[in-house]
């Protein structure tokens, strides 16, 4: 394994105090911290600007830290540049590889772009193609490709030298749901087999079920930081789902809300819908006598664990913007 880690089992993967990053007057990084440790999938979870990538483009020795320090495995990433590329592989929002060539091609080109003999770029080619289901791709061109074997490729492409860290940014942004599955799978096993995988993402689905902790980044600032647990019961233990009557007063039923609860509810898009956090599922009860003692009348309710997308409107005051095109302008 490029960048071997022997000895350093106690030494955080990601260790980044203060990082800032200004683009004129915009900074689009703000006085993140972050600390991600050996073996975990850690998630950063944030609408498109943000911060995210702008923020991974900084620890892969992309972008200059204008302010901060930041270290990876215990090499300091802005005095020893070239020790922290052998030490990470980073799959970026589109894809990085040449459509003119084949799979294979691609692949053994990275392996001696990255120092490989010819014979062991080859050899790696062919396990790489292996482990992620393209062998029987291996010789048609890239433009031939679906968008799901192109992702798939793309992080292929970033193992060759099998790196202990790799940063994948939005990996499966444009993917259909069984692709997106496959690729969760793949992500997977790659901690599985001893990688360390530092995750952006602005689907909320994604960091909730791949990421042990997530970091919520919003506006180029670290806003919360949890496992998912962590972040949903800081909302409230449970939620109550409603669907207001045709004709029911809205603004009547988030006062009700307020009152009962002391919590401030959540719209959601459908017509009529409304979610409110609670401290107990008991709490529930509380808020439908006050609806039904003030006449708002109500077609549906149930009650469930918060989402990550509540908790993100409960921090931030927005969505995610999920499905929007991607990422920061730098």
């Amino acid at each position: 394994m490029a960048g071997n880690t022997e000895g350093m089992t106690d030494i955080a993967a990601v260790d980044a105090a203060g990082l800032v990053k200004r683009f004129g007057q915009l900074r689009a990084v703000d006085g993140i911290d972050l600390r991600v440790r050996q073996g975990e999938i850690f998630g950063v979870l944030g609408p498109n600007g943000a911060g995210k990538t702008t923020m991974l483009r900084m620890l892969a020795t992309l972008l200059s830290i204008d302010e901060g320090r930041a270290r990876v495995f215990g090499v300091d990433v802005a005095r020893e540049p070239h020790r922290i590329r052998q030490l990470l592989g980073m799959t970026g929002q589109f894809a990085s590889v040449d459509e003119e060539l084949t799979a294979s091609e691609n692949l053994w080109l990275f392996g001696r772009i990255q120092g490989l003999k010819s014979r062991d770029a080859k050899a790696s080619a062919r396990r790489l193609l292996g482990q992620f289901g393209l062998e029987d791709a291996a010789n048609k061109q890239l433009k031939q490709f679906s968008g799901g074997m192109r992702r798939r490729l793309d992080l292929a492409a970033s193992l060759i030298t099998r790196p202990p860290l790799i940063f994948l940014d939005e990996p499966t942004t444009g993917l259909d749901p069984r692709t997106r599955g496959q690729m969760w799978d793949t992500i997977r096993e790659l901690v599985s087999d001893g990688c360390t995988i530092l995750l952006t993402t602005q689907y909320l689905d994604e960091a909730d079920q791949l990421a042990g902790r997530i970091a919520v980044i919003d506006r180029g600032r670290k806003v919360a930081e949890g496992t998912p647990d962590d972040l949903k019961t800081s909302v409230g233990s449970s939620t109550l789902q409603l669907r207001l009557a045709p004709g029911a007063d809205t603004e009547l039923a988030r006062k009700i809300v307020r009152q009962v609860s002391g919590t401030e509810p959540v719209l959601t898009p459908e017509s009529g819908g409304m979610n409110v956090p609670l401290e107990s599922a008991d709490s529930a009860a509380d808020v439908l006598i006050g609806f039904r003692e003030a006449g708002v009348s109500i077609a549906s309710v149930s009650v469930a664990k918060p989402t990550l997308d509540e908790v993100f409107l409960a921090i931030t005051g927005h969505d995610t913007g999920e499905g929007t095109e991607s990422e920061d302008a730098q």
